[in-house]
């Protein structure tokens, strides 16, 4: 019973979270994130491991 309700309320948060994507606003905070996140991992060091 118990894991109906978990399944449930997952079911009932994803569907919002896909709701709140589909805004024109938030679409465009998630694509600066991403490019964000993008950028982060792009700019590392350079270094290598010495073996």
């Amino acid at each position: 019973m118990a894991g109906m309700i978990r399944k449930l309320i997952a079911s009932g948060v994803a569907a919002k979270v896909l709701q709140e994507a589909r805004k024109p606003h938030n679409q465009a905070k998630i694509k600066k994130m991403i490019a964000d996140f993008q950028n982060k991992n792009k700019g590392g060091t350079g270094r290598t491991r010495g073996y």
